[in-house]
């Protein structure tokens, strides 16, 4: 059943209209539930979020959530970044595209069904294991308060400080980055928490408040 936050999701759609609309098609096909999360169309099976189908500047996608299980036998899905262990895509720039591997498509969307059947887990890398640049030690050695207030943060918002920090090249970046956000972390916020208690990324937060 079509869901009407996609219609009109859509209709204000300029770029990539046709594209979307074909994708949404083609996930409607294969019986799943309709839906609209992270501001985008959002499919689940039994309630399990399946895929997303999104545009970008120079291509639309579906984004698989547990991609990184898919067996790829075509080798058309794409890491967005070396950071993103879960999701994958598969990117397009015409319609032309999606109609010549709808079939494909679909295999990829029943086989990210079977994943969730399955019950099936991308084994996350932890926390811990991500990279705490030398600037941000050195800081910690010189303020006490802040190594204990980041590491009173979860572990999901400790996660956004390091990738934010570790992104940056230059040591000056670094360090300008975390003393920019030290206030942030003070007050236990994450990178991308909004005033009211919400992530910005989160589909309940509109966005519209006030970053601290």
């Amino acid at each position: 059943m079509k869901n009407e936050k996609v219609d009109d999701f859509l209709a204000v759609q300029k770029k990539w209209q046709a594209e979307l609309s074909k994708l949404r098609s083609i996930a409607l096909e294969c019986q799943m539930e309709e839906g609209f999360k992270w501001m985008h169309p959002c499919y689940m099976y039994q309630g399990k979020n399946i895929c997303l189908i999104h545009g970008f500047k120079e291509y639309v996608g579906i984004m698989f959530m547990k991609g990184s299980l898919l067996q790829d036998s075509e080798g058309i899905l794409y890491q967005q970044t070396d950071h993103v262990q879960s999701g994958r895509q598969i990117r397009f720039t015409s319609l032309q595209e999606i109609e010549t591997i709808e079939s494909t498509l679909k295999q990829y969307i029943f086989e990210a069904i079977e994943v969730e059947k399955a019950g099936l887990k991308v084994t996350m890398k932890a926390h811990e294991d991500y990279e705490v640049v030398e600037e941000l030690q050195a800081t910690f050695e010189k303020d006490e308060s802040l190594k204990t207030a980041f590491y009173a943060l979860t572990p999901g918002r400790q996660r956004g400080y390091l990738l934010h920090f570790s992104g940056a090249k230059q040591s000056a970046t670094r360090m300008s980055r975390i003393e920019n956000v030290r206030s942030r972390i003070m007050k236990g916020k994450g990178l991308t928490d909004c005033i009211c208690g919400l992530s910005k990324r989160m589909p309940n937060c509109d966005g519209s408040h006030k970053y601290i």
